[in-house]
């Protein structure tokens, strides 16, 4: 779990150098087509591509439209606003999957995913100051990628019926490689030789940061391994002083503090330890 923390913050450091020369829509292609000959040598020791055939081809497709624009939104999201402010917006997705759950897949909204829910939305309020500030859209652009990572979690725990973490990630790959191909032609231009090392950092933190936490979640149950990815929203912090000069203020640290205390106190509810958690 540790090691999938380190790629995930890994990723957003690389994702922030890239797109200060490439555009988004390119970075996202060459991060999946690299990824995917990257991830090649899991697809061989599960049996190959013959093992990768899916019953479920449309529920690939459905989520990984979703996870692209999650994933678009995320990256534009680096370039406008502080690291921090873009992992503590990015937490909220586990609430808004709580709720579109209790619509979409019939489960109970109980109270404590009730509260979960309210402490996410003061938290987020606090985070935008609506009224206070000009609102900037790097917010809004952060907390549409949370609503659409949060569809990709519903759609990934469908699709969890069937296929293994590989074969989920193997769809990805490829989908969201067809997905962006035209925009990114669109827009591509020849990286210069400083970036294409961050390049490949990027294919291998965003693939393989989720194998990471699937199998971390193979050896620990969920209410040990999850609450270690909340580490992020302090790191996020320190590496966005240090590298960035980004400054947070007091509202800021409230508001992640209470989006985290609502994914917390969901996930400590007396079952937790029996929740089947999937990959993203």
């Amino acid at each position: 779990m540790m090691t999938s923390i380190a790629l995930l913050m890994l990723m957003a450091v690389s994702g922030r150098i890239i797109t200060q020369e490439i555009n988004v829509f390119q970075v996202m292609e060459m991060r999946s087509v690299i990824a995917f000959f990257m991830l090649l040598p899991l697809v061989f020791r599960e049996g190959g591509f013959r093992a990768m055939r899916t019953p479920v081809l449309p529920g690939h497709i459905g989520r990984n439209v979703a996870h692209y624009v999650g994933q678009f939104a995320w990256l534009m999201g680096l370039t406008m606003i502080p690291l921090a402010q873009v992992i503590a917006i990015e937490f909220t997705a586990p609430i808004w999957a709580a709720l579109m759950a209790a619509f979409f897949l019939g489960e109970r909204l109980t109270w404590r995913k009730g509260l979960a829910i309210g402490f996410g939305l003061a938290g987020v309020l606090l985070i935008l100051k609506p009224g206070a500030a000009p609102l900037n859209p790097g917010h809004l652009i952060v907390l549409t990628a949370a609503f659409f990572f949060a569809i990709s979690f519903i759609m990934t725990k469908f699709l969890t019926r069937s296929d293994s973490a590989t074969k989920i990630i193997f769809w990805m790959l490829i989908i969201q490689s067809i997905i962006g191909l035209i925009p990114a032609l669109r827009v591509w231009i020849w990286p210069s030789a400083g970036v294409w090392p961050w390049i490949f950092v990027i294919a291998f933190t965003g693939t393989f940061a989720h194998f990471c936490m699937a199998k971390a979640l193979s050896h620990a149950d969920a209410t040990v391994a999850m609450p270690m990815d909340y580490l992020r929203v302090p790191l996020s912090a320190i590496i966005g002083y240090f590298l960035y000069a980004e400054g947070v203020d007091a509202l800021m640290a409230l508001g992640a503090a209470l989006i985290l205390a609502g994914n917390l106190f969901n996930l400590r509810r007396p079952n937790a330890g029996k929740i089947q958690q999937t990959p993203t």
